[in-house]
C-alpha cells in the first residue's frame, strides 16, 4: 500500500514516485525540479492507479508540449477495430494521450482496453458516456448518474476526466442575453446546459465538485476542467461567458489542489491570432500556472478540410506563450469523424506546432534535432534525412516519385546540378561545378 493518494500529494511529501523518475528522464530535468513543480500544480503527471501499461507524461508549460489525439465511435461510424488501427497509429507518431469520445454502443469494453494495452495518458469525458451507459435520455438521469459515471472511468484506469464545473445557472441567463454567434460549441457543456435547461436544477458537475475530487484523489485522476464557453468562431473570441467560466475554473483549480488532486484548464477555441497570447497569460494568471489545454486555437474560420492548418498556427502561437498541451485538429474537423489518414494529418499538424514552439521557449535539447537535419542536407545525405523528419514514409516516397532523370541520386529534382548545397560542397572543396 503506497504512503501517498495521488502524484500531487507524493511531491508534496517529497516522495519521488516511478511516474516521477520516468517524466525527469524524459524532460532531462532533475526529479526534485519536477516534484516541485507537481507539487504546485504547474506540472501534471496523469497517471491513473489502475493504468498499469503506461509511459508516464508530464504536462506543464516549462516541459516539452504534449499532443492529445481524440478518438472514438459515433452512431454513423462504429467500428471499434478502425479506432483501436487510429489508436496504435497515433501512438506510433508520437501521441502523448488519446481522448476516447465514442458515443455509441458499448463503450466500456473499449475504455478497458485502451486503459490495459494503450502506453500513453487516456482521457474521456464522462457526460457522453452517461446517456449511452444508462441508455436513457438526458432529462431522466439524476445527478447521482453522473457522479457514477466519473467513478467507472476513473475505476476503469482512465488518467484524465474532462468535466464542464465552470457553468452554473447564471450562464444560462449569460447565453440567452449576450447573444452569442455561436453560443456554446463544446459537445460536453452543450449536454451540460442543456440538462440544467430541462431539469432546472444546478450543474451536477459544480454541486458534487467535493464528491468528485474524493474519487479523483481515490484513483489518481486528474481533472480537465472543461471550457464551455469556449468561443467557437472569432467572433466569440475572449468575451464574457469565456473569460466568467474561466474566473469559476480558477477557483476551482484551488480547491481541487487543495484535495492534492491534478488540475489541467481547457480553453479556446476559435480565436484571432493577435488574442492568443493574451489568452495564454490571462489563464496562467487566473489559474495560477495550471497546465493549459488548448484546441488549436483555430486563428481562422473558413478552412474547412484545411482546419488542422489553421490550429497547427494559433497552437504554435499558444504554446510558445504558456499552453502546455495541444488537441489536434484534423482535416475532417467540422465535417466528419477522422479516419485514419485525417488523423495522421490532424499529428503530424500539430507535433509541428509542438515542435516549433518548443524550440521557441528553449526547451534544452528542443532544436537537436533540427541541427542534426541540417548537417544531413549539407552533405546531402539523404538516409539521415529521412531518420530526421516527423514523417520519413512521406519525406522518402516523395523524393523517390520524382528523383531527376540523370543518376545523381545525391541531389532533388527541383534542382538537380543546379542544386545550392551540391554546388557549395564542390566549391569549397575546390572541385569543377559542372550544371549542363
Amino acid at each position: 500500500m503506497s504512503n501517498y493518494t495521488t502524484q500531487m500529494d507524493a511531491a508534496r511529501k517529497g516522495i519521488v514516485t516511478p511516474e516521477m523518475e520516468t517524466v525527469a528522464k524524459k524532460e532531462n530535468m532533475p526529479v526534485e525540479q519536477l516534484m516541485k513543480l507537481v507539487g504546485e500544480g504547474k506540472v501534471a503527471i496523469c497517471a491513473n492507479k489502475h493504468h498499469k501499461c503506461l509511459s508516464a507524461e508530464g504536462v506543464g508549460s516549462m516541459l516539452r508540449t504534449k499532443i492529445n489525439v481524440n478518438l472514438g465511435i459515433s452512431r454513423d461510424c462504429k467500428d471499434y477495430d478502425i479506432e483501436m488501427k487510429k489508436v496504435m497509429s497515433a501512438v506510433e507518431l508520437g501521441a502523448e494521450a488519446i481522448m476516447d469520445l465514442s458515443s455509441h454502443g458499448n463503450t466500456q469494453p473499449f475504455r478497458q482496453k485502451l486503459t490495459s494495452e494503450c502506453p500513453v495518458m487516456i482521457g474521456t469525458v464522462p457526460i457522453y458516456d452517461s446517456v449511452i451507459h444508462y441508455q436513457r435520455d438526458l432529462a431522466t438521469l439524476t445527478a447521482k448518474d453522473f457522479i457514477d459515471v466519473v467513478r467507472l472511468h476513473a475505476e476503469d484506469g482512465v488518467d484524465f476526466v474532462t468535466l464542464h464545473c465552470g457553468i452554473t445557472r447564471k450562464t444560462i441567463d449569460q447565453i440567452k442575453n449576450h447573444k452569442r454567434k455561436m453560443n456554446i460549441v463544446s459537445r460536453g457543456g452543450s449536454l451540460v446546459f442543456a440538462w440544467m435547461c430541462m431539469t432546472g436544477e444546478e450543474n451536477p458537475f459544480y454541486e458534487y465538485y467535493d464528491e468528485i475530487l474524493d474519487i479523483c484523489e481515490e484513483h489518481d485522476v486528474t481533472i480537465s476542467l472543461g471550457d464551455a464557453c469556449r468561443p467557437g468562431c472569432l467572433a466569440d473570441a475572449t468575451d464574457v461567458c469565456q473569460i466568467e467560466e474561466l474566473v469559476r475554473l480558477g477557483e476551482l483549480t484551488k480547491r481541487a489542489w487543495a484535495h492534492n488532486v491534478q488540475v489541467m484548464v481547457e480553453g479556446p477555441g476559435h480565436v484571432p491570432l493577435d488574442q492568443v497570447a493574451a489568452n495564454m497569460q490571462v489563464q496562467k494568471q487566473i489559474c495560477q500556472g495550471a497546465p493549459f489545454y488548448v484546441l488549436g486555437p483555430l486563428v481562422t474560420d473558413i478552412a474547412p478540410g484545411y482546419d488542422h492548418i489553421t490550429a497547427a498556427i494559433g497552437g504554435a502561437v499558444a504554446a510558445m506563450s504558456g499552453a502546455a498541451f495541444l488537441c489536434y485538429v484534423t482535416p475532417a474537423e467540422h465535417l466528419a469523424l477522422p479516419n485514419v489518414d485525417d488523423v495522421k494529418q490532424g499529428i503530424i499538424a500539430s507535433k509541428i506546432a509542438a515542435h516549433a514552439a518548443d524550440i521557441a521557449k528553449g526547451v534544452p535539447g528542443a532544436r537537436d534535432i533540427d541541427d542534426k537535419m541540417a548537417d544531413a542536407r549539407r552533405v546531402l545525405d539523404w538516409d539521415a534525412q529521412y531518420a530526421c523528419a516527423l514523417d520519413p514514409e512521406t519525406a522518402k516516397a516523395i523524393r523517390d516519385s520524382r528523383k531527376p532523370e540523370d543518376d545523381h541520386s545525391d541531389t532533388c529534382s527541383m534542382c538537380g546540378k543546379f542544386c545550392a548545397v551540391r554546388s557549395m560542397n564542390k566549391a569549397l572543396s575546390g572541385e569543377y561545378i559542372d550544371i549542363l
